[in-house]
Order: C-alpha cells, then structure tokens, then sequence
C-alpha cells in the first residue's frame, strides 16, 4: 500500500458534443474512462450566463454529474479575454470582476476545486503601461474571494510572447501574490508551442503545479492538433512531472465541435495519454 494512487484524467467539456445534452456528455466522458469533466466559463455570452444560473439548474446538473458518477472537479474560465482583468476600461474590468466573483460562487455551489485563470492582461485590446498592474490587483482581488470560498486558483501559461508564456513567468505572479489559494495550472504543450525548453520550465514550477492541461500543438499553433501530430514530447514532459512529484489532475483540453467522429476522437486521446503515462515513470511509482 506504498505505492502513489495514480493520477486523474480529465477531458474538457468542449471536447464533448456541443449539441448533446449534459446527461450524454457526462455518460460519454465515464464511459470512455474519465475522472472528471472541465467545466467552460469563455466569452461565449451563453456560457458567461452560466454564472447567472439559478439554485434549480445548479441542482439539476450536479444531480447529472452524481447519476454519471462523474464529477466537475475544475473550471476554465476564459471569459477574460473578452472582460479582461488589466484592460484600460474601467467598466470591463468591473465585469471581469463581477465574473471572477461569480465564477468562484459557482465553483463552489458545483463542488468545483480549481478554476484555471488566463495569463493574459488583456486580449483584444492593446496593452498599455498600467496593463500588467491592474490584471495583477484583479488577481490579488480574485484570490481574496476564492480563499474565502476554498477555492483553488491556478494560472496557465497561455500562447503568444506578450504576457504570461511560460512557468517562469507565471511564477512570479504566485510568488507575488504569495497565497496558498493561488497557484498553477500549466499547459506544457503551449511551452513546446512556443519554443521553450520545456523540462526546465516545468522544473520552476515544483511544488505549485495544482492540475496540468494536456494536448498535442505545433510551433505557434495550440488547437485541433491530433495527439501524435505535434512537437509535443508527451513522454519528457510526464517523466518530468513525475520526478518533481505531481500527483495531481491531468485534463486533457480539446475543441471537437460537433465534429461526428468527437467520441472516437476522444477515446483516442484517452487511451494516448495512457499509454504515454503508462511508459513514463509513472508507471514504477504506481508499482
């Protein structure tokens, strides 16, 4: 009894039918062999209203989850880069935090434990001196209310070179931030995506990383990349991981649409990653 429980792998909810309902996505997701479902909270203005939802569809959909025995354990929450946290308005930085808000009561109200912030000081608009000042204070803000929640926040290294691109990066907003609720959810892919020397990288993080995004990515291109058609070295970065002790969630991020064959996709993806933990070293801590 002496040998680590292996890690849980999750799939993100837009890896699942668009046009199912949330009883089919949740079954599919079991079936195929998952721990979990990532719940999206983007700018889709449909999944924004997710965090107006009232006590009955909160209760109808964790009724779902427990019928699949399959649980929300984390959130995406990438309704920022339309209401961005360091944006020079003042009216959308009030919405980003009237969303940050609400999206830590949600995570709460669906016994979500992690909620996955963007590092990006903004998105669609240009950046400008006070940026990076004013997406720190919001998350300063944000972490406040998720610790009173006990609610973890976790920061991903997103693409592109202008904000927050690597775990070195990162790092210094979770130790500026300094808060135990306030750690990172990195995405090795986006590391190998943009050229980094993606051991190292991940070796700044240990200790922080609360859940990991998994996926396949190309030099400057991160979506709908099959797994095995990428620069992604899924092997290095597991045995990485797995030297710097990570025993956390893995989620495996996808955009499928309604794409007909999503579920063969999916499962493909799954038994992939596996199969790349299952060789890594992994595989002898789990005896």
């Amino acid at each position: 009894m002496n040998e680590h429980p292996r890690n849980l792998i999750g799939i993100y909810e837009k890896g699942l039918p668009y046009s199912a309902t949330w009883a089919q996505r949740l079954w599919m997701a079991k079936s195929i062999g998952f721990d979990y479902v990532e719940l999206s909270i983007d700018e889709d203005e449909n999944r924004i209203q997710r965090l107006d939802w009232s006590a009955g569809q909160k209760r109808e959909l964790l009724t779902i989850s427990q019928d699949a025995n399959i649980p929300f354990l984390s959130m995406s929450l990438s309704a920022h880069r339309k209401y961005p946290l360091g944006s020079a308005d003042p009216q959308k930085r009030s919405k980003a935090r009237d969303i940050f808000a609400k999206a830590i009561d949600l995570a709460c109200e669906l016994n979500i434990r992690i909620v996955q912030v963007m590092g990006y000081w903004v998105f669609y608009e240009p950046i400008q001196p006070a940026s990076r000042d004013l997406f720190l204070e919001g998350l300063r803000w944000g972490t406040e209310r998720a610790a009173c929640q006990g609610v973890m926040l976790g920061m991903e290294n997103v693409e592109g070179n202008a904000h927050i691109s690597s775990i070195t990066q990162a790092m210094e907003y979770v130790q500026t931030i300094d808060s135990p609720w306030f750690q990172l959810y990195s995405d090795f892919a986006n590391l190998y995506a943009l050229g980094h020397d993606t051991p190292a990288e991940l070796k700044k993080g240990k200790g922080h990383f609360i859940a990991i995004h998994i996926k396949d990515a190309k030099p400057n291109q991160v979506r709908r990349i099959p797994f095995g058609e990428g620069c992604v070295d899924f092997l290095e970065s597991f045995n990485t991981l797995a030297e710097l002790d990570f025993h956390g969630p893995f989620l495996i991020e996808m955009w499928n649409d309604d794409a007909p064959e999503s579920e063969q996709i999916i499962k493909t993806a799954f038994q992939k990653t596996r199969s790349f933990l299952e060789q890594s070293k992994y595989a002898s801590q789990q005896g």
